[in-house]
């Protein structure tokens, strides 16, 4: 995938293992539960779609992965740096994702959300994904606990 521009300056940028620093920088400021740099490793090697988003020639202020699967799409990861949240970046890089999918045929796009993560669950409402199912126990969580986490579906 080469850079994908957007007037306004954003740009997505496939994404290196080179970057991960960067990534990682931002995925342990965002989440309680940070992904290893052994998930993105894995999830780069396995060939998933993996970019990131700076604006202009700025530093990586958001990224995302995904899965793909027989017509559909599965959401891995989506995150924006806390700094840059309510900016339009999630929303952005979620139009770039389903414009991939559909691109490679797929009908539908899946994710996992935590019941906690309030400000995803509504940025996904929002965008017209539908709560489909439960997953118990998927996430962890504080004092060696489980968090259950909520499958979300949009149609392309």
């Amino acid at each position: 995938m080469n850079a994908l521009l957007h007037p306004a300056g954003r740009r997505l940028e496939p994404l290196r293992v080179e970057d991960l620093d960067a990534l990682l920088a931002i995925e342990v400021q965002a989440y309680e539960f940070p992904w290893t740099r052994g998930n993105f490793i894995d999830s780069l090697a396995a060939g998933h779609v993996a970019c990131w988003l700076r604006e202009g020639n700025g530093p990586m202020i958001g990224y995302f992965l995904a899965m793909r699967g027989v017509e559909e799409m599965h959401l891995l990861n989506l995150t924006v740096s806390p700094s840059q949240q309510g900016r339009g970046h999630a929303v952005w890089m979620l139009d770039r994702l389903c414009e991939m999918a559909r691109g490679e045929g797929a009908a539908q796009l899946w994710l996992e959300v935590r019941p906690s993560n309030q400000r995803a669950r509504r940025l996904y409402e929002r965008y017209g994904f539908a709560e489909v199912g439960l997953r118990r126990g998927y996430y962890p969580a504080a004092r060696g606990l489980r968090e259950d986490a909520l499958v979300m579906s949009l149609p392309l």
